[in-house]
């Protein structure tokens, strides 16, 4: 299923708010993402139609099972590419975070797992064996905590 940018940004939204145990309405998707109320309601109507979310005029928005592995997905291609950026590349790390963003959505996700599969390989994360969690913010601080230590024990910054 290919999904536009903002269908991708209105997911990921949904998602983070719920995790802060927060009943998601139009109104903190909108404030969140700084637009419109009416643009927030027809992207959500129609991820309402690709059965992405669950959503009654007026109520709380909340994922579906499929919404939700999607959001997952976004967020993971995001850190990813930060990742890559910032402790590969060296580049800044806000220009990176900006950069992550608008490359999201043009990566595919077979690009993303060949990227996350070099990321490993190159910092040697696939020995972490410490039950890591991809949606879990300490497990994706501590990632590049340990990549940065490594890229510097090896010379690589």
């Amino acid at each position: 299923m290919k999904l536009t940018g903002s269908q991708e940004e209105y997911l990921k939204t949904i998602y983070l708010l719920e995790k802060n145990n927060e009943k998601v309405r139009v109104t903190d998707i909108a404030n969140k993402l700084k637009i419109t109320k009416p643009s927030v309601n027809k992207g959500i109507n129609t991820l309402k139609e690709m059965g992405l979310v669950n959503y009654k005029a007026y109520g709380s928005i909340s994922l579906t099972e499929k919404g939700e592995e999607l959001a997952i997905s976004v967020i993971k291609r995001q850190d990813i590419l930060e990742m890559f950026l910032v402790e590969v590349l060296e580049i800044d790390k806000k220009q990176a975070i900006e950069e992550a963003k608008a490359m999201k959505h043009a990566m595919s996700e077979d690009t993303a797992l060949k990227l996350d599969k070099y990321i490993t390989e190159v910092l040697n994360l696939g020995d972490l064996d410490c039950g890591y969690d991809a949606n879990s913010e300490k497990c994706r601080k501590c990632v590049k905590i340990t990549a940065k230590n490594r890229l510097r024990k090896n010379n690589k910054i």
